[in-house]
């Protein structure tokens, strides 16, 4: 994965094809395969560069189908579904080896005002007073952090199970940015901030259950990945991201998240991801 912003910078920016056709490149890497944050970035990147400017990204809905090759490059193909006056919808199809390993829908509104509240940013730590722990992590897991994840900066904010009157039976919260400075490129920031939004969910599914990712026996995927673009973010500062789980069963668990910047709340995500435990 990118060792850094500008490695991340490098994969976002696509090989025009032909017309709504679109060729991603793959990162050096020892993961076995493609993350779902990468191609979540360049499927949106794919879409929006299909799109007026007049346009911003309000909504996707995708479905990871298949296991991504590392070894060879993804291909995006879009489709113009609807250019309307307000709105425009673009559906985008990633394939390896000919046939389909992601797929995507996402919508595009012409910005308009109109009525508006949001939930209030729930109380934490500053990011500067969280626990660093990847970099607290023993060397040999920090230095598989430093080859595949560095282009981002995470702080534990803290997590919950069970607690008094809490709304979901598990909670965790982190606070994230890009490690680097961004170009001001809407279309970066959003792509870059949609890439980030992988790393954590699925883990989330696991608090209530005082797993992890790494533990013994725990095997996960993300099945499919939703946000809701409420309000604009740079990717390159602090965000908070409040998750919770609400359910897990049948294999399956599922993460809500609120993401907050300057106290405002700028998007929603959901993901159901596998998650297998064996005993």
């Amino acid at each position: 994965m990118p060792g850094s912003v500008d490695e991340l910078i490098d994969l976002l920016d696509l090989e025009p094809i032909e017309a709504n056709l679109f060729r991603g490149q793959q990162p050096d890497t020892l993961l076995q395969r493609v993350f779902g944050g990468q191609v979540l970035a360049q499927a949106i990147m794919a879409a929006i560069r299909t799109v007026s400017d007049a346009y911003l990204v309000h909504s996707l809905h995708s479905y990871f189908l298949r296991p991504g090759d590392t070894s060879v490059p993804i291909v995006y193909d879009v489709d113009s579904l609807r250019d309307g006056r307000s709105f425009a919808t673009r559906r985008v199809t990633a394939r390896q080896h000919g046939r389909p390993i992601f797929f995507m829908t996402a919508n595009f509104q012409i910005p308009e005002d109109g009525v508006e509240h949001a939930d209030p940013m729930p109380q934490v730590m500053a990011p500067e007073e969280c626990p660093d722990v990847i970099r607290a992590a023993p060397a040999a897991q920090l230095e598989e952090w430093r080859r595949e994840w560095a282009a981002v900066d995470m702080r534990r904010a803290g997590s919950t199970v069970h607690a008094p009157g809490a709304a979901h039976v598990g909670r965790s919260q982190w606070w994230i940015k890009l490690d680097g400075e961004l170009p001001d490129s809407a279309e970066i920031q959003t792509a870059a901030f949609t890439y980030a939004t992988d790393m954590t969910l699925l883990p989330a599914v696991l608090v209530p259950h005082g797993l992890n990712l790494m533990s013994p026996g725990v095997q996960s995927a993300s099945l499919d990945h939703t946000i809701w673009f409420h309000r604009p973010i740079r990717a390159d500062q602090w965000w908070l991201y409040d998750q919770a789980t609400p359910s897990a069963q049948g294999a399956r668990g599922l993460a809500l998240a609120r993401v907050f910047q300057d106290g405002k709340l700028c998007a929603t995500v959901a993901q159901e991801g596998l998650v297998r435990v064996s005993r």
